[in-house]
């Protein structure tokens, strides 16, 4: 990929230009770079990071959802406010546009970028099949992925620890604890990535047997049980599940207005033409050996599937082939791909032209397995294509679940782990270690920070849900 074969220059950003994943310069000793990550303490303390003051020229929320509903498809975005409505949870789920202008807003950053996630939560995380077919955790959506501030991911992840803690059914202290466990984890892990060389950092990953490690009792046997559903999560098991035989054919099973076989895309282009240019496009993205592979499937059915929260509306396609003797099934994803939330804010950091590219280049750099299918494209418009089920599994938080709330700190600190691993793959370690230390202050102030926006999240909900009741917002109960 161009991404990586010929590397733009860095951002010009103070100390952001020796943190860039892309710096293709002199490194300086470790100990040179703790020390230099510890002075950026004297120009921003670590107490500092639990201030959220309010910004008196913030943005209505409101008015951000708006502006999003008007780039997806029009038919779609009942269901959109549908899912945003269910809960606080939810609502946080669906909008990281809003959180990212308070962050640049209203929050201090150290100058360190990393190639952010842009949209941390805890729901954002996972297990899944390397191409080694290992079972490992780690972050699952990168639709919002740019060069950034560590810390915006950092603090999406402590608030959404928050959040979430209030929505199993836990009062402020758990929410507190939650947060903290997600910032001590992160603490924890970016300080051994910073001791370790860039090429065991790139190859390390988060196992089966790390993941029942990091997790106690109740927690890690319901951790037992994801796994072992995820490895029955392949194409066979969802070939069973999407499919219908419709005069001796397979097709994809219709589920409107969540799975709907069109004739034509929401811009008029015929579906088989435009899937037809789409996937040529996606060929070239692909090394020559998964080219020759794919080539080997045939293409039977295409369907519109919504997907998510905060994706819904935007175009997203399922592809199913078959393969060696039309027995093989494969289900590839093709996505529309948006310009990320954080770019309004960080103008002239991301060197991709195609955002399809700029989603697969950071999903490949930080995320440590990726699909061996994952590629991208225009076919119309930017897009990217990853396997729709591919041994996948994930937490399950159903509001007022109090169970779950037993051990969910200990995720969220497996959580924490994970990003540790993406911002060390793609950032400086060193200088997020050297800032953040040993000692448990950053965990404290950002556990600040987060009951904080968790508050500003509650009320910014409230007045969503009231616009949606006057009709300001209309809803697809069917969603």
């Amino acid at each position: 990929m161009q991404a990586f074969d010929n590397p733009p220059p860095p951002p010009a950003t103070g100390q952001a230009q020796d943190a860039s994943p892309l710096f293709t310069g002199p490194r300086h000793l470790l100990a040179e770079r703790l020390e230099r990550g510890r002075q950026l303490r004297k120009r921003i303390p670590r107490k500092d990071q639990a201030l959220y003051p309010p910004v008196r020229t913030r943005r209505s929320p409101l008015e951000l959802i708006r502006q999003q509903n008007g780039s997806r498809v029009e038919k779609l975005v009942p269901i959109r406010n549908a899912r945003m409505r269910v809960s606080p949870f939810a609502f946080f789920r669906g909008n990281a546009a809003i959180m990212a202008g308070d962050l640049a807003a209203a929050t201090p950053v150290t100058g360190i970028d990393v190639f952010a996630c842009g949209d941390m939560h805890v729901a954002n995380f996972g297990v899944f099949a390397s191409a080694e077919r290992n079972l490992i955790f780690a972050i699952n959506d990168f639709d919002e992925v740019h060069p950034g501030p560590w810390e915006w991911d950092l603090k999406r992840l402590v608030a959404s620890a928050a959040i979430a803690a209030r929505h199993l059914g836990g009062d402020d202290t758990d929410a507190a604890e939650a947060a903290r466990a997600a910032a001590g984890g992160y603490r924890y892990h970016i300080r051994e990535y910073a001791r370790m060389g860039y090429l065991d950092t790139w190859y390390d990953c988060i196992d089966e047997q790390a993941i029942l490690q990091a997790l106690p009792g109740r927690a890690r046997e319901r951790a037992r049980k994801v796994l072992g559903k995820a490895r029955t999560r392949g194409h066979v098991r969802t070939l069973e599940r999407m499919t219908e035989t419709v005069d001796g054919r397979l097709r994809i099973l219709e589920s409107p207005p969540l799975i709907v076989r069109e004739t034509h895309r929401p811009d008029g282009t015929p579906v088989a033409l435009g899937m037809d240019l789409t996937l040529r496009s996606y060929m070239e993205s692909l090394d020559a050996q998964i080219r020759f592979l794919l080539s080997r499937f045939r293409i039977v059915d295409v369907a519109r599937k919504v997907v998510g929260v905060g994706s819904v509306g935007t175009s997203c396609w399922v592809s199913m082939l078959l393969g060696a003797d039309d027995e093989e099934p494969l289900f590839l994803q093709v996505k529309e791909a948006q310009p990320s939330v954080l770019a309004a804010h960080l103008p002239g950091r991301s060197p991709f032209a195609n955002e399809g590219q700029r989603v697969v280049a950071g999903q490949r750099l930080i995320q440590g397995s990726p699909d061996i299918f994952l590629g991208w494209g225009n076919g119309g418009h930017d897009f990217y294509v990853r396997q729709l089920a591919d041994m996948k599994g994930g937490i399950s938080l159903e509001e007022g679940d109090r169970g779950t709330l037993d051990g969910f700190p200990a995720y969220c600190g497996l959580c924490g782990w994970a990003l540790a691993l993406a911002h060390a793959k793609s950032g400086d370690a060193a200088l997020i270690a050297g800032y953040c230390g040993s000692s448990e202050a950053l965990d404290e102030a950002l556990a600040g920070f987060a009951l904080a926006y968790e508050r500003q999240n509650a009320s910014d909900y409230e007045r969503f849900v009231a616009a949606c009741r006057r009709g300001a917002f209309r809803c697809e109960k069917s969603a």
